[in-house]
């Protein structure tokens, strides 16, 4: 079991008394529709291809521009970009300990929202970009006049990543070096509101070679870059297009990190956010296990309380055995995660990481099916927040690579495949 050190209990009590003093009251008012029983209908522009709506988009920017003036929203940033040089366990503990909260402003999941938030990609730039990169990026991420969306995959490859088709070949126009890069990109979340899109593209190699993909930070307002198509998905407002790059064009100084490498960027993304999800997915278990006892001890059935019955007692104590043996394992994962260089990272623990992110996510779906069938009519009704527990977290068991993915990758490590 973990034991946090008083800097962690420091900056958890830090968390507390800000929600306390700047988000619970955000929450109050005509707000609350975003949290109760009308959230979905509340959030969702339904007449505006059922993107976020206004009002909730602008909820969530008050939210952020607080947590940014008190000191936590960049917190995993480097110090010279306003952050705190957060480790990945301290952002670990911070997720799980967030989502354990239930659903809120202070973590709305679904939203990809947190008062201390994930920016995955601020890291890739800060150890991929160039130094213009860096100065350029980082600064204006920080101060919310960037933000970018991913583009890795598309309508016809998900999982298989290195057999994207979408292509970028060497032009030079008006005598600049630079890319026109031709294809589609698929669910690229946030793609609505994002200043750039971290577009991945073949730019040598056969299909199948994980080296000749490169990246690249295309501005959304560049010709050639166009939604085609927003899709509605389990859990609404949906913000995750298909977008089209027909003849789109773009200087060499927008290609992140070396030609040809650009999946090496690909994999700090998702190791950074596999394990945060994972996190993210326990709170929201431990979240959904101690409702679902407190409801046991106090819902009465044939003159006793329900708790008392071994058919709630049993299902509630392994699923809190395995939140438990996760827990430990998630924080201890991060923790050699800030010991190791990238590349280490990949080498040795990548195969760990699927592990963690794997049995979380399922943990999570498992966990809020059971708080409903617990509850029994009023947990299926939207009065309580398992659905959208539910409804969430099922997506996590696809996107940052799906379950098989994750079994394919420790069955690679397993079985010797990948060395």
């Amino acid at each position: 079991m973990f034991d946090h050190d008083s800097k962690i209990k420091s900056l958890l009590d830090e968390l507390d008394a800000f929600i306390a003093d700047e988000i619970r009251p955000l929450e109050s008012g005509d707000n609350a529709r975003f949290f109760d029983q009308r959230r979905e209908y509340s959030r969702t522009d339904w007449e505006n291809d059922g993107l976020p709506a206004d009002d909730w988009t602008n909820l969530l920017t008050e939210a952020r521009e607080r947590a940014v003036k008190a000191g936590l929203y960049y917190f995993a940033l480097p110090v010279e970009f306003g952050g705190r040089d957060g480790t990945n366990f301290e952002m670990a503990v911070i997720r799980e300990y967030l989502a354990k909260k239930g659903l809120g402003l202070h973590c709305d999941l679904h939203s990809e929202h947190c008062i201390v938030g994930n920016n995955p990609m601020a890291l890739v730039i800060r150890d991929f970009g160039s130094e213009q990169q860096k100065n350029e990026f980082l600064r204006k991420i920080v101060s919310g006049e960037y933000g970018i969306s991913f583009g890795l995959t598309e309508p016809l490859h998900g999982s298989d990543a290195t057999w994207m088709e979408t292509k970028a070949v060497p032009e030079v126009r008006g005598g600049v070096r630079g890319w026109r890069i031709d294809g589609e990109k698929m669910w690229t979340t946030g793609a609505y509101h994002a200043s750039h899109v971290a577009v991945f593209a073949r730019t040598s190699g056969a299909d199948g070679d994980a080296l000749g993909i490169s990246c690249f930070l295309v501005p959304s307002g560049t010709e050639g870059l166009r939604v085609e198509e927003r899709i509605w998905t389990f859990n609404m407002p949906a913000d995750e297009p298909r977008i089209s790059l027909i003849g789109l064009w773009v200087p060499d100084t927008a290609r992140l990190g070396d030609e040809g490498r650009g999946l090496a960027c690909a994999q700090h993304f998702v190791h950074e956010n596999r394990i945060r999800q994972a996190a993210s997915s326990i709170g929201t278990a431990g979240y959904c296990i101690a409702e679902s006892v407190s409801y046991a001890n106090t819902r009465v059935v044939f003159g006793r309380p329900l708790s008392r019955n071994q058919a709630i007692q049993f299902p509630l104590s392994e699923l809190h055995t395995d939140y438990t043996l996760l827990k430990n394992m998630v924080f201890s994962v991060s923790k050699q995660i800030d010991e190791m260089s990238k590349k280490e990272v990949s080498d040795k623990i990548s195969d760990v990481i699927s592990m963690c992110n794997y049995r979380a996510n399922k943990l999570a779906c498992d966990a809020a099916d059971r708080a409903i069938q617990v509850h029994g009519a009023i947990g299926y009704s939207r009065q309580k927040q398992f659905e959208h527990h539910y409804r969430h977290h099922r997506r996590y068991r696809i996107t940052e690579g799906s379950d098989e993915i994750q079994l394919r990758k420790i069955a690679g490590h397993l079985f010797k495949f990948i060395k």
